[in-house]
């Protein structure tokens, strides 16, 4: 193994501590915009107590409301334009993933005179990474994505149906401010696939990582059972404060860069669903939830002994005499049924995509992360014929 890790967000973690909002955005700036999603915030009365802890702390605000699931590189202008007219020294998420990722291109693209959608790997010849940023603070109210203390973030462009990302360290959030009581009104779908969003960062670097990483293992392993436990329990209680308390510092280490050290990982399955959510708008974790599995039975004949590994330790089975492949694929099989147990949708056709479309979805997925065969990067890498393949396995 050798690494580098590197992640400079302060994390204020617990129930009840939204009200430290203003003191932590304070230290950064004196005028946020305020970026939200679609309104629940403002029923669940979560706007109004960061509004005034934000006031109470010298901090004026403007809003930008209305990021989409799948935030838009059109969300991201126009809040770039609002940053800049109203002057704007400090962007703050009170949101979920789509919100905390427009949020960080919007205070990248405060600074940037081109279009927005240079910074998002879509293919094109010059990739413009940002180098600077407004001071960015997270709110997650969603536990999923882990955008909240990462530099990465996904985007959307509805011109040309692509899906795509961008990392750049001067994304990372100055702080995140994860506070678990504020999940607590989240519907059981949508907790339902945030929980399959967590684990799928887990096990794309569990099965696409190198060799010789057996603490790493163990730490992936850690936070996947830690998730299908307590994220049973969210999904049947949304009131239980402790599991959303155990989901969401889950969410948060499955992707804030600590599980994936040394591992040198790519996100194949990732790529996948970016390239249905780009056509389909569906949420995310549902996308996740149908393609994950149909990837693990392609990827687990190449390397069945690892996926043996996640039955047994994950899902306790034990070989019986059987091979590593025949363990590896009932181990698949506990895994997709967990995924159903808590609502996930497990095929294509649950989420309303049919097979019209799938080779543009295997030519998308490829976009940005791939060999100079054009394969899709993972192990093991996929060409455009296996990745329709295993779509259509997943229809």
């Amino acid at each position: 193994m050798k690494f580098e890790f590197y992640n400079p967000t302060r994390l204020i973690f617990g129930a009840g501590t939204l009200s430290r909002l203003g003191e932590a955005a304070r230290e950064h700036g004196r005028k946020a915009l305020l970026v939200t999603g679609g309104g629940s915030v403002k029923r669940t009365g979560v706007f109004d107590r960061a509004v005034t802890s934000l006031e109470k702390a010298g901090v004026s605000v403007v809003e930008c409301a209305g990021i989409e699931p799948n935030p838009r590189i059109t969300s991201v202008r126009r809040g770039a334009d609002m940053a800049r007219r109203e002057g704007c020294d400090l962007v703050v998420a009170l949101g979920g993933g789509s919100t905390m990722d427009a949020a960080k291109v919007i205070a990248a693209a405060v600074f940037y005179e081109g279009d927005p959608w240079d910074m998002i790997g879509h293919g094109q010849e010059n990739w413009v990474l940002p180098t600077r940023a407004l001071p960015i603070i997270t709110v997650p109210t969603l536990a999923a994505t882990g955008s909240e203390m990462n530099c990465g973030a996904v985007i959307s462009n509805d011109e040309v149906k692509v899906k795509s990302f961008v990392k750049a360290d001067c994304l990372f959030p100055r702080v995140a401010l994860a506070d678990p009581e504020l999940t607590l009104t989240v519907p059981r779908d949508q907790t339902a696939y945030g929980v399959c969003d967590i684990i799928t960062h887990v096990t794309e670097g569990y099965f696409n990582g190198v060799d010789g990483t057996p603490i790493q293992d163990r730490f992936a392993e850690g936070v996947i059972l830690t998730a299908m436990e307590y994220g049973r329990r969210a999904v049947a209680d949304g009131g239980d404060l402790e599991a959303r308390t155990q989901v969401q510092w889950a969410s948060i280490v499955a992707l804030n860069g600590w599980v994936q050290a040394g591992v040198d990982a790519v996100h194949p399955v990732h790529m996948i669903e970016h390239a249905l959510s780009a056509h389909h708008d569906v949420p995310h974790g549902a996308g996740l939830a149908v393609v994950n599995p149909a990837w693990m039975r392609f990827a687990a004949k190449a390397r069945p002994q690892r996926f043996a590994q996640f039955a047994r330790r994950v899902f306790g089975l034990q070989a019986d005499g059987r091979g590593d492949l025949e363990l590896a694929m009932e181990g698949i099989d506990r895994f997709e049924a967990f995924l159903r147990s808590i609502g996930c949708p497990t095929r294509l056709s649950e989420l309303g995509i049919g097979d019209e479309l799938i080779p543009r979805y295997a030519e998308d997925a490829a976009l940005v992360l791939r060999d100079e065969h054009g394969n899709l990067l993972g192990r093991p890498p996929m060409s455009k014929a296996d990745i329709e393949a295993v779509l259509r396995s997943a229809l």
